[in-house]
């Protein structure tokens, strides 16, 4: 007890002798001389002693001292703004006393200045080689102090493309944060794609730390091409990239899948012949995988979802299967063929319906489809235009460009009509306009007084003399359908006494038509007929009657 008693009284003593220390004895002074920090700036402290009243000042803007002022010992924050500029900045503090002594003691503070940089918050992207088409993008967030290009490697533009956000260099030199979004293109490759992407700074400087991206894409299981396996699992990829809403039964064999036919014998035995592609929701062209069902003879693809949003290509691929007859793409999205379309040159029935074609493509002639007998382009029309002089909505489809009161509206429709070998031409429900073309200065050959006098002669259905020197204009087609759209002006010739008009329903298929025209005429026939008697006059033996029943 006696030692703790003795232990306090030291302590007290020395606390009494402390305070008799005069306090003119203490001198202004504070514990650094300076103060280095980094571009992003932020909070240090220093000791400040003084005998009496003392005020901290400096003339950097950038610079905060709290606090501000004092009276003897005191520790003062000194909170630095983050830099603006690329090189090094100082700046200078002072404590000055208030008292008589007029003492002063400066340090400096010292901030380095941010280097030139470009940093992503990931430096390596792997991605699938498929995904949903919602789901085929990612996101790359790069942070810079100085702007920049995206540059794509050299064959990677065709699986991979970006979009870049603008950066906004608001803040001198201190890097900002942009987003550049990636979008990929299914793999459908057994070989993995690389791409190294460079991020290339638009001005020549010396970079402290220049990040680039590697975009890993894992390659696609192979299909085996030629055979029945391949086959299903080519018409599954396929259904897979389209998006569609329905599924095969995989569990069971190829011959029995719901609109597949396969070929019974021969060299594809067992293989796809039929394959029948609907109710969809896709943005892109007919997919990759659709090249390798080579035993292919027809394939339908129709039902895409918002179809007549769309502004499709047919793409490549389909383009690969020379060996196709029928083919069927509606109700897709298409405004356009791809070049390589020519080399379907076997097809014989090509429907086109429901897309969204401003015009009938250029590529389909006789010389590139010299097997072709059957043209369906019908209701390609974007939306329901009555009256197109009161609408100024464009790229409305419904082969508006084919305006038949221009010379290359004209020109494109009479190449149909000089396409002799069609035997099916349906182009319903579209937006053509202007009056239909005589034909008679076109290079057709023309019904000769000989064909008119063997038609008697060998028994067949008469063809009237009234026929004699007029263009031979689809003279085997069956069915004719140019109903629904916004035709006007006389009906020629050539089609009032067709020797297959009554079998084109003209009433319903022919001389229908409705709405107005872009410049507000009535669409209509200024000379259609109220019936087919003249007509049946000119083919007696066409008009249903007991005379005309042979026993």
């Amino acid at each position: 007890m006696k030692h703790i008693r003795r232990i306090i009284f030291a302590a007290a003593a020395a606390m009494i002798s402390a305070a008799c220390v005069p306090v003119s004895q203490v001198e202004l002074g504070v514990d650094q001389t300076s103060i280095q920090i980094g571009a992003e700036g932020g909070r240090r402290t220093v000791q400040v002693t003084a005998p009496g009243s003392w005020v901290a000042m400096t003339e950097s803007p950038w610079i905060t001292i709290s606090p501000a002022n004092g009276r003897g010992s005191q520790e003062c924050t000194i909170s630095i703004d983050t830099t603006l500029v690329f090189g090094q900045r100082t700046g200078a503090v002072r404590i000055q006393s208030l008292d008589d002594s007029d003492d002063k003691k400066d340090f400096e503070i010292i901030q380095s200045g941010y280097d030139y940089q470009l940093t992503l918050k990931e430096t390596e992207k792997n991605v699938e080689d498929y995904a949903g088409y919602d789901d085929r993008h990612f996101e790359v967030r790069v942070r810079s102090n100085v702007d920049f290009d995206v540059r794509l490697p050299e064959g990677a533009a065709s699986w991979l493309s970006f979009k870049k956000s603008d950066l906004v260099l608001d803040r001198g030199s201190r890097p900002r944060e942009t987003v550049v979004r990636f979008d990929w293109k299914v793999n459908s490759r057994d070989v993995e794609r690389i791409a190294d992407v460079v991020f290339q700074p638009k001005e020549d400087v010396q970079m402290a730390r220049h990040d680039g991206l590697k975009v890993i894409q894992k390659a696609a299981l192979p299909i085996e091409v030629g055979t029945p396996a391949g086959d299903s699992l080519a018409i599954l990829a396929v259904s897979r990239a389209l998006g569609m809403f329905t599924e095969w039964e995989t569990s069971e064999r190829l011959e029995h899948w719901n609109n597949v036919a396969v070929w019974k014998d021969g060299p594809n035995k067992g293989r796809v012949r039929y394959v029948q592609f609907f109710m969809f929701k896709t943005q892109e062209a007919i997919p990759y995988e659709i090249q390798y069902l080579t035993a292919a003879e027809e394939i339908a693809i129709y039902s895409n979802a918002n179809h007549f949003l769309r502004s499709l290509d047919t793409g490549e691929h389909i383009t690969k299967l020379t060996g196709l007859k029928r083919l069927t793409i509606g109700a897709y999205g298409l405004t356009s063929l791809h070049p390589d379309f020519v080399n379907l040159k076997n097809l014989e029935y090509l429907d086109l319906s429901s897309n969204c074609f401003e015009s009938v493509p250029d590529i389909l002639t006789p010389e590139n489809f010299p097997n072709l007998h059957a043209l369906v382009m019908n209701a390609n029309q974007r939306h329901t235009i009555y009256d197109l002089s009161n609408d100024v909505r464009e790229n409305v489809g419904g082969l508006i460009a084919d305006d038949l009161r221009t010379e290359a509206g004209m020109e494109s429709f009479k190449r149909i009509l000089k396409w002799n070998q069609l035997d099916t031409v349906r182009l319903s429900v579209n937006y053509l306009q202007g009056e239909l073309p005589d034909m008679t200065d076109e290079g057709l050959p023309v019904w000769t007084f000989e064909e008119l006098k063997d038609s008697l002669a060998t028994g067949l259905t008469a063809l009237p003399t009234e026929l004699q020197n007029l263009p031979k204009v689809l003279p085997d087609t069956r069915f004719f359908a140019i109903n629904y759209n916004r035709f006007t002006g006389r009906i020629p010739e050539w089609l009032l006494k067709h020797p297959k008009l009554d079998l084109w329903a003209p009433f319903s298929l022919v001389f229908s038509q409705e709405g107005k025209t872009k410049d507000g005429r009535n669409a209509g026939f200024s000379n259609e007929p109220t019936s087919l008697d003249d007509y049946y006059r000119l083919y007696p033996n066409k008009k249903y009657n007991p005379s005309n029943i042979v026993e």
